[in-house]
C-alpha cells in the first residue's frame, strides 16, 4: 500500500489501523462474553449502538440497512466486524455496512464476503456503494440478502 496524507508512515491509514483495533477490541469482547443467548444480545447491543454513533445520512442507511437484512434473513447475526455493523451465519460474516465516514470515502458500502451466495457466471458484484436507501434500494437488498443466505 502506498503513503496516503492520513498516513504516519508507509502501510495502513490511520483509518484502517483503527478499523484493525476496533476489530482486535470485538474478538477480545466476543471471548469473555458468558453464554450464546447473551452473546447474540449483546452484539445486537454493539451494532445498534455503533450505528447511533453514526454521522446522520451513515446513520439512516445503516438503520434501513439493518432493517432490511435482519427481516430478510432472520438467521443471520448481527454482530460488529472492524467497528462495522456486519450480518453472519454460523459465526461467518455474510453482508456488511461500512459508513463512508469510516474510511473518508465518498460513500458508504454494502459488502459480502465469500460466504455469500452470489454467484453468476464467472464474475459477480460483492460491494455496492450507497448514497441513499430508497424503497428500491431496500428492495434490491432484500434480493441480495435472500440470494446470499440461500
Amino acid at each position: 500500500m502506498s503513503s496516503t496524507g492520513n498516513s504516519r508512515h508507509e502501510g495502513f491509514t490511520d483509518e484502517e489501523r483503527a478499523a484493525l483495533k476496533d476489530r482486535a477490541q470485538e474478538l477480545k469482547t466476543a471471548a469473555r462474553r458468558g453464554s450464546r443467548a447473551d452473546k447474540a444480545a449483546e452484539a445486537l447491543r454493539d451494532v445498534l449502538a455503533k450505528i447511533a454513533e453514526m454521522q446522520d445520512s451513515d446513520r439512516i442507511m445503516a438503520e434501513r440497512v439493518h432493517a432490511v437484512v435482519t427481516a430478510t434473513a432472520p438467521a443471520l447475526a448481527p454482530k460488529l466486524w472492524y467497528g462495522m455493523p456486519a450480518y453472519a451465519l454460523d459465526g461467518k460474516i455474510v453482508c456488511f455496512f461500512q459508513s463512508a465516514e469510516k474510511f473518508k470515502a465518498r460513500y458508504a458500502t454494502l459488502g459480502f464476503s465469500d460466504q455469500a451466495k452470489l454467484d453468476e457466471g464467472t464474475m459477480w458484484a460483492a460491494g455496492f456503494a450507497l448514497t441513499d436507501v430508497t424503497p428500491e434500494v431496500e428492495a434490491r437488498i432484500a434480493l441480495l440478502v435472500k440470494q446470499a443466505v440461500s
